[in-house]
């Protein structure tokens, strides 16, 4: 039986996203064609793929056998298409280039502004996220990682260390008083992530437990948090060069050494050798180790 790829790739997005409603987001389908497709599938498979609840769905012991071959046919193509893109011998075109929330609020603007001065046949569509997105699916071309890649047939090239410090506004210290000590900054309001243990085990690694009701506010997203430290909330943390840049915030050095994220750019092996992503891949290498320097 040979199965319209269309119908398994909705089976495949339901299955990773968990429900109809979220696959449908992700893939910028509506609801009812994605519910049509999986009733089409299962008929044609002459078994339920998905078990409904409440909470979304479930693959079948049916359905989890087929997806893993979905998958495998899935990573064919992607690797097919970046065999066609590799060939290609132009610098126009689209790079899907993803990032975490800081680094693409503040770092790249930047150089990506200065790319599109050198290049401006290559268009770039920037995905600012914490998650990790595919570079097998093509979901991104190139990654800004914070952390090294381990996924196959992945070109890592790491760019630099970001040293990171707490930072407390102007206002807030005038309200709140230097801390003069780590002892001292665990009475103030602090800034932290919410799902996010980044934080807590950050302090852990200097001795100090702490739990998520530690922190005065707390939002997985990096920029808010940020954001809310230059409001006067309380004590945030950013990259030290990003910190210093803004005159109303002054860096706290009474909690000692904070630490630093390493930076790694990544690509997929096969789309390294396209002109248009070397380009890019090679631009962002050159600069983001400047930037660090």
């Amino acid at each position: 039986m040979r199965f319209d790829w269309t119908l398994l790739e909705t089976f495949a997005a339901v299955g990773e996203h968990g429900s109809l409603s979220a696959a449908a987001r992700a893939t910028g389908t509506s609801q009812p064609t994605m519910s049509r497709h999986i009733s089409t599938l299962e008929q044609e498979v002459g078994a339920r793929l998905f078990e409904r609840g409440v909470n979304g769905v479930a693959l079948t012991a049916t359905g989890a056998s087929l997806m893993k071959h979905v998958e495998d046919m899935a990573d064919a193509a992607a690797r097919l298409d970046m065999v066609v893109a590799g060939n290609a011998e132009t610098l126009s075109g689209s790079i899907r280039l993803t990032a975490s929330d800081i680094v693409a609020t503040y770092v790249l603007p930047a150089l990506l502004t200065e790319l599109r001065i050198a290049e401006p046949a290559i268009t770039i569509e920037l995905v600012a996220t914490d998650t990790t997105e595919n570079l097998l699916r093509r979901e991104a071309d190139i990654a800004v990682r914070m952390y090294r890649p381990t996924q196959s047939d992945i070109i890592s090239q790491k760019v630099g260390e970001l040293k990171m410090g707490m930072f407390a506004s102007r206002s807030y210290l005038a309200r709140c008083g230097m801390p003069e000590s780590l002892e001292d900054v665990l009475q103030h309001d602090i800034i932290g992530y919410d799902r996010s243990t980044l934080i807590i085990d950050g302090f852990k690694q200097v001795g100090v437990k702490v739990d998520r009701d530690f922190f005065a506010f707390r939002s997985d997203d990096q920029v808010v948090c940020w954001e809310m430290a230059r409001a006067g909330l309380g004590i945030g943390f950013n990259q030290v060069q990003l910190g210093e840049q803004h005159p109303n915030m002054v860096r706290i050095d009474a909690a000692g050494d904070v630490g630093s994220l390493p930076v790694w750019l990544t690509a997929h092996s096969e789309l390294r050798s396209n002109p248009r992503v070397r380009r890019v891949f090679d631009f962002l290498a050159e600069r983001l180790k400047q930037t660090m320097k």
